[in-house]
């Protein structure tokens, strides 16, 4: 049991850290329209470029503080991580301008190191062959925040819409406080390296993919697929206000539905579907899910309809982890740091790109001289760059599946 015991913390802090997150995601509409006075349109684009923001922040920090998570351990950088997300909340929760909430936003994405580091943190304790499934349970991890945090942001966004910063800022603090007393060091003396800022910075992170067979194919797979995934994030409180009209608590409230099946898939179906499938089939089967998935999205007619879809929205996701999973595999355990640095990496390409991407879209489809109105139109996008990943992953696998620079199943 005691041996569980750095897994069991590392799920909690991770989950506690989700609820802060999202706590905010129902009410960042209403704030940017209350500091911009524009429409929800113009808002979402505002969020756009918020969210590339950060994303920028990510990209260029991430693989540093996953590096230097290898050099001085995991548990320093999670925690300093968790601290600057409180701050970053506070100052968020103050925000008299929109160029606060840029500030906030480059605070938040040289945080963003939490879920790289904790994911070396799971891949130091873990087997190889469960290194996959456990990665999944960060994403349950995940999903169980977003039960709590959406629906309590969504109701404390009916108080105001600061109200939810200033709560996740508390969340947050206390996250690292409890980081402190329950959070120990996994990374042992013997397998720390000396910091390089060659690999530490971005470019030098990507650089080294090329040292590992077959990584950077796998890797840009990874990047479009985490471009199409990002739809959710981007434009989902906007989606649901320009074509449901929903409150901040609808958008709690369906955003707590959706973590929730997220939970039970990441937790609990990646274990039975990874082992029947393995990780190769696995990605390619979730990515096909996820086209069909998006094409539905993009035309929903009912609000039913949208609930009714979220199991399948979740299930998509296992393409996620099952990618990690076989790419973790070829690296060396004193290297996993780094590889979550390049996971970092690119998830950051992806953010800065996503973002932006899917709130033009959806602004030029709301608008008043757009050719056809259609506040779905970034799902469909979505679903082109599934089936392109898709077909990309399927080329990978008929080229290297079953010789020797493939893992095993």
């Amino acid at each position: 049991m005691k041996a569980r015991l750095p897994f069991v913390f590392i799920i909690i802090t991770m989950m506690l850290n989700s609820i802060g997150i999202g706590l905010i995601l129902p009410v960042m509409p209403d704030l940017i329209t209350d500091l911009t006075g524009g429409s929800i349109s113009s808002a979402a684009l505002w969020g756009g470029i918020l969210a590339t923001t950060y994303a920028v922040m990510q990209f260029f920090t991430g693989p540093t503080l996953g590096n230097l998570s290898d050099r001085f351990g995991r548990r320093p950088i999670l925690l300093i991580s968790l601290i600057a997300m409180g701050l970053d909340y506070i100052l968020l929760s103050l925000a008299g301008t929109i160029w606060w909430l840029f500030a906030g936003r480059v605070i938040a994405g040289v945080a963003g190191a939490t879920f790289s580091t904790a994911s070396a943190y799971i891949a130091d304790i873990s087997t190889p062959e469960k290194r996959a499934a456990n990665f999944g349970l960060i994403g349950a991890a995940f999903g169980i925040g977003f039960i709590i945090g959406p629906a309590i942001g969504g109701f404390l966004g009916e108080i105001g819409p600061r109200v939810p910063f200033m709560t996740a800022a508390v969340v947050a603090l206390a996250n690292a406080t409890l980081g402190y007393f329950i959070l120990p060091e996994t990374l042992v003396q013997s397998k720390r390296r000396a910091f390089d800022w060659t690999r530490a910075n971005p470019l030098g992170a990507l650089l080294s993919i090329r040292k590992i067979p077959h990584l950077a194919s796998l890797v840009t797979v990874f990047l479009v697929f985490t471009i199409s995934h990002q739809v959710y994030p981007s434009v989902w409180s906007y989606y649901t206000i320009e074509r449901f009209d929903f409150s901040p608590k609808m958008i709690g409230a369906s955003l707590g539905t959706f973590g929730f099946f997220i939970a039970v898939v990441q937790g609990g179906m990646i274990r039975v579907i990874i082992p029947k499938l393995g990780e190769m089939r696995t990605a390619m089967w979730g990515m096909g899910l996820n086209f069909f998935v998006f094409l539905l999205v993009a035309f929903l007619g009912e609000v039913w309809m949208l609930f009714a879809l979220m199991p399948l929205m979740a299930l998509g996701a296992v393409a996620g982890p099952a990618l990690q999973g076989i790419m973790s595999k070829w690296v060396d355990d004193d290297a996993q740091g780094e590889l979550q640095g390049i996971f970092a990496s690119v998830t950051g390409i992806a953010l800065i790109l996503s973002p932006i991407t899917m709130t033009s879209i959806f602004k030029y489809f709301t608008s008043s001289d757009a050719p056809y109105y259609l506040p779905g139109a970034p799902f469909v996008a979505s679903s082109l760059l599934e089936i392109s990943a898709m077909v990309m992953l399927f080329v990978i696998a008929k080229r290297i599946w079953g010789n020797a620079a493939v893992p095993a199943e």
